[in-house]
Parts: structure tokens; C-alpha cells; sequence
């Protein structure tokens, strides 16, 4: 049985992952996580693909990494450890990812969902960095992730002391966009990637450079670089397709050149 199910983009160019290990609560072994960064890859390159949805499915996202590959390795295996750079992969996506959660999105598992750009939660999740309860601490950008969406109280909180927060807190701190009836968080999400994807591919993915950029820079940095692809897209047919649209009262027709 695959550990991941991908399905083919829909019309609107919106593809389906689904983490597929319901034994093991979707934990993220190395093999797993390699299969998530292929098919991102492959998503990057397709131009049929404008638009990603991850989810473990209607009962859990992800419950942490695998720990029994974690069990008996040395600090040089940590530090040589593959799922770092399958990490970095799903890092370097440039479309917009959604990441549909309901139940247990802890470690490894929260790590993941915090790489999406969009976090949709139905009303049972839970998210958590537990690895404070193995003697850990979290190891695949928990730490700061978690600080830039949370802020510092909460963040030393959760990775302190090892509990988790629900759906509703998660909305209250900003670690998620919306919380949604858990029946209808893959379709949510499905439904706002489908709405992102109709809009210029060029423009998101600038949209989304200049937001990353923001945590990376200072204020004067992020500004410049906002200009920059501002300007940079003066030159696209799709700004121009849409200033035609607008003024002319039609939908705008985007082809990403």
C-alpha cells in the first residue's frame, strides 16, 4: 500500500496529497517524507499543478515522526539524517501549499503542517511539539517556526511543557487561518487552493517570495524586495490581462506568462 496517495490536479489545477500510514497515525518515516518532496518536486515542474492540498485524512494529519527509526542512532546519524534534506525540499515549494488537518498534528507532524503557507484545521485537531516528554526538543523547525506564528509565551509553553492546544486555540494565536467541521476541512481546503490557483501564478508566487521574505529580512529588506517583484511583474501579460479585465468587467483570463 503507498504511503502517499497523490491524485492527478483537477481542472481548476489543484492537486490531493494524502499521508497514507493509518497503522502507524501518518508517523513520518524517512521513506514517507522522501515521497512528499518527490511529489512536491514534481508539482513544481507541472504547469498543470498551481496549488497543493496535504492532509493525513478525516481522522489524524500526522502524530510526530517515526520514533522507532529515531531509536539507537548516534549524534553523526542526527546530523547526517535524509529527512533534514527532504525537509529543506518541501521548504523550497514555490506554489501555494494548504495543509487540511484534523486530529493529531504533533512533532513532527505540527513541523509539517507548519511548512504549508495555509493551515485550514477542522474543529478536532490538535497541535503540539512533544518532544520535550523523550527527552527532545523539536528538530525539524518546531522551534521557530512555532515562535514566529504563536509568539514567545505560548511557544515556550507548548515546547516546555509538552501540551498541546485544540483547533479554537490554534485559530485565537494565528497558527491557523481557519477552523473548519472536520468533515469539511479537505474540502475547504480543497475549495480555497482551487480559488488560489485561478488567480496569476506569476503574481502568487511572487506574493508568496515577498511574504517568506519578511521573516528573513528587516522591514527596509522586505520593502525592497515587495518593489522589486512588484515592478517585475509589470512586464507579465497576466498584469496586464488583468488591469483589461477589470476595467472591461470580465474574469480575467491568467496563463502564468
Amino acid at each position: 500500500m503507498p504511503e502517499l496517495l497523490i491524485t492527478p490536479p483537477s481542472e481548476a489545477g489543484v492537486q490531493l496529497l494524502t499521508l497514507n500510514r493509518p497503522k502507524a497515525h501518518n508517523a513520518l518515516n524517512t521513506a514517507l517524507l522522501g515521497e512528499i518532496a518527490d511529489a512536491l518536486s514534481a508539482a513544481a515542474s507541472d504547469d498543470g499543478v498551481r496549488a497543493v492540498v496535504i492532509t493525513g485524512g478525516d481522522r489524524v494529519f500526522a502524530a510526530g515522526a517515526d520514533i522507532r527509526e529515531m531509536a539507537g542512532t548516534s549524534a553523526i546519524d542526527v546530523l547526517r539524517d535524509p529527512r533534514a534534506v527532504q525537509r529543506n525540499r518541501i521548504d523550497r515549494f514555490p506554489k501555494p501549499l494548504i495543509a487540511a488537518v484534523n486530529g493529531y498534528a504533533l512533532g513532527g507532524g505540527c513541523e509539517l503542517a507548519m511548512q504549508a503557507d495555509i493551515i485550514i484545521a477542522g474543529e478536532t485537531a490538535q497541535f503540539g511539539q512533544p518532544e520535550i516528554n523523550l527527552g527532545l526538543i523539536p528538530g525539524a523547525g518546531g522551534t521557530q517556526r512555532l515562535l514566529r506564528a504563536v509568539g514567545k509565551s505560548l511557544a515556550m509553553k507548548m515546547i516546555l511543557s509538552g501540551e498541546s492546544i485544540d483547533a479554537r486555540s490554534a485559530l485565537a494565536a494565528g497558527l491557523v487561518a481557519e477552523v473548519s467541521q472536520p468533515e469539511l476541512t479537505i474540502e475547504r481546503a480543497l475549495k480555497l487552493a482551487a480559488r488560489i490557483a485561478g488567480k496569476s501564478p506569476l503574481a502568487v508566487q511572487l506574493a508568496k517570495e515577498a511574504l517568506q521574505h519578511a521573516f528573513d529580512s528587516t522591514l527596509e529588506g522586505g520593502l525592497q524586495f515587495e518593489r522589486r517583484s512588484f515592478a517585475l511583474l509589470a512586464a507579465s501579460d497576466d498584469r496586464n490581462e488583468g488591469i483589461a479585465a477589470f476595467i472591461e468587467k470580465r474574469q480575467p483570463q491568467f496563463t502564468g506568462k
